[in-house]
């Protein structure tokens, strides 16, 4: 977004936020982690916004959930929800951001989109995983079958969906945010 105003990045940037907030509140109860549209946003926000603001915008999303905005899942918010079950999967939103905003400017195609969207993903989960099976699981096969394996055919349609919406606007508009 060099060629962007400043005005305008902090717009995408604060846009993007906003719908990863939107999306932790489209859930299905699932236990010990919901499932929920927070990732389809995620992928998006390094798609559209690059690495640098994909990542900032992940960033604004989780400090305003830990300053006492209720933007994560449930309408949850503060530090305890951020260092919870779920604070894994939060923590990696950046870099997931970041990830895919890198990956696709790499390459372009909707099969490398997706292919970038999956890798990110797997980043997400495996920290996420790997943090709930320390403050509450404490069995690595059980944290990554209820944090990880189950989230697969959800994350299917999510990356599909994502890469479609993202390589079918990037053909169509050459101004996009990023």
């Amino acid at each position: 977004m060099t060629s962007t105003s400043i005005f305008a990045q902090t717009a995408w940037i604060t846009l993007f936020a906003a719908l990863t907030a939107l999306g932790a509140q489209v859930q299905i109860p699932n236990q010990p982690i919901p499932f929920t549209l927070q990732t389809f946003f995620v992928l998006l926000s390094g798609a559209f916004l690059g690495a640098r603001n994909g990542f900032i915008a992940q960033l604004v999303y989780l400090a305003a959930g830990a300053i006492g905005l209720p933007v994560f899942s449930g309408a949850s918010f503060g530090l305890v929800k951020l260092f919870g079950v779920t604070g894994g999967y939060l923590m990696s939103f950046p870099v997931a951001a970041a990830m895919v905003g890198y990956l696709v400017r790499v390459r372009k195609g909707y099969i490398w989109t997706i292919f970038s969207m999956f890798l990110s993903l797997v980043v997400v989960f495996t920290a996420g995983s790997l943090y709930l099976n320390v403050v509450a699981i404490h069995d690595i096969q059980k944290a990554f079958a209820s944090g990880f394996l189950i989230f697969s055919w959800w994350d299917i349609v999510k990356v599909s969906a994502a890469a479609a919406i993202y390589t079918e606007l990037s053909k169509r508009y050459s101004k996009l945010p990023a």
